[in-house]
């Protein structure tokens, strides 16, 4: 089937998942998740994959064997794209991303001297001022309070050598949209504005990130 957005009972389902986190309320509704929440949620990936890759969903299932939370199910459905790319839905409406979440310590090495080198430091910095322009966050997962070891505190660039993670982020509010095609134009939109950020990292980090 084609993909024609999330009907509203689809964020109806995460809003009374979020009051009532069990198994009792997943067993009762579950019938809603697979058709108004995880069908579309397929329809979008098979639509996207010629342009980005296959996409791969998260499982509904809370990992809570480290966490003092012992909620059991996820108040979201996400999934990531082949190519570079995330989805996010919940009762708050739509968001996509794109970038590196988190980076290995070598991948933090390259990252730091490729934003140290004036060529690709500066390239970096253009995309990323474009991206905020266009009304796109770019966010850091975790950030020094200072420069990294062995660079200086007054470098030019030095916002971005203290990132440990940089991403593109862009979240839309749920309205009507939210039930029609249009919502996968925004993604889509998203995902093109995006792609030099994408296409910095693969060249200076390597292949996108899927963690």
């Amino acid at each position: 089937m084609a993909f024609r957005g999330w009907p509203s009972e689809a964020l109806e389902f995460f809003e009374g998942l979020a009051a009532d986190n069990s198994r009792t309320y997943w067993m009762a509704h579950k019938d809603v998740y697979d058709k108004q929440v995880a069908a579309p949620m397929s329809e979008l990936l098979a639509e996207l994959a010629e342009t980005f890759g296959p996409g791969r969903v998260f499982r509904p299932y809370r990992d809570v064997r480290f966490s003092k939370d012992k909620s059991p199910y996820k108040t979201n459905i996400a999934a990531t794209l082949e190519s570079g790319g995330y989805i996010h839905l919940d009762a708050d409406g739509l968001g996509a991303g794109r970038g590196r979440w988190q980076m290995s310590p070598e991948q933090l090495i390259a990252y730091r001297a490729a934003v140290d080198e004036e060529k690709s430091g500066v390239q970096l910095a253009r995309i990323v001022a474009a991206l905020r322009k266009r009304g796109i966050e770019v966010h850091s997962h975790g950030e020094l309070k200072s420069a990294p070891r062995g660079y200086p505190k007054d470098h030019p660039r030095v916002d971005l050598l203290r990132c440990r993670g940089i991403t593109a982020w862009q979240q839309w509010p749920a309205a009507a949209w939210l039930g029609t095609a249009a919502a996968k134009r925004r993604v889509v939109d998203f995902l093109h504005a995006a792609q030099p950020l994408d296409d910095w990292l693969g060249e200076h980090l390597g292949g996108p990130d899927h963690e």
